[in-house]
C-alpha cells in the first residue's frame, strides 16, 4: 500500500492534495484495492457546493457501488473528465491520473482536521 507523505486522508479513504486553497481528491490505494476493478465513475458538477462528510460521487466496481465522501468542504471547480473513458485510472494511479475532482475549499482550515499519511496508516493497519 502507498501513503504518500505530502496528502492528507480522510476516515472514508480519500485522498486530498492542497494547493492553496484548492483540494484534489481521489480514493486511496486502499480503498481502490478494496474496491476491485473500477469500471464507472460518477463525477460531480462542476459548480456543486459540497459540505466536508457529504456524499459527492461514486465508484462502481466489479465488487460493488460505493460513495465518494468530500473530505472538505467548498465549491466543485473541476472534475477529471479522462474517467469517464478510463475509469480504471482509479487502480491504476489512486494519486494521480486517477483523480477524481478538485474543490475550492470555502474554509481551509478544515483540512487540519484530516489524517497525515502515519494516522491513515495506523487506521487501515489496524483495520
Amino acid at each position: 500500500m502507498d501513503f504518500p507523505e505530502q496528502l492528507r486522508y480522510s476516515t472514508e479513504h480519500e485522498w486530498v492534495a492542497v494547493d492553496g486553497v484548492r483540494a484534489r481528491v481521489g480514493v486511496t490505494d486502499f480503498a481502490q484495492d478494496a474496491l476491485g476493478d473500477v469500471v464507472y465513475v460518477e463525477l460531480p458538477d462542476v459548480g456543486l457546493s459540497v459540505l466536508a462528510g457529504s456524499s459527492c460521487a461514486e465508484v462502481e466496481s466489479t465488487k460493488s457501488v460505493s460513495e465518494i465522501y468530500a473530505p472538505v468542504s467548498g465549491v466543485v471547480v473541476e472534475v477529471n473528465e479522462t474517467l469517464v473513458d478510463t475509469p480504471e485510472y482509479v487502480n491504476q494511479e489512486p494519486y494521480g491520473n486517477g483523480w477524481i475532482f478538485a474543490v475550492e475549499m470555502s474554509d481551509p482550515s478544515e483540512v487540519d482536521a484530516l489524517l497525515d499519511a502515519a494516522g491513515y496508516r495506523a487506521l487501515v493497519e489496524e483495520g
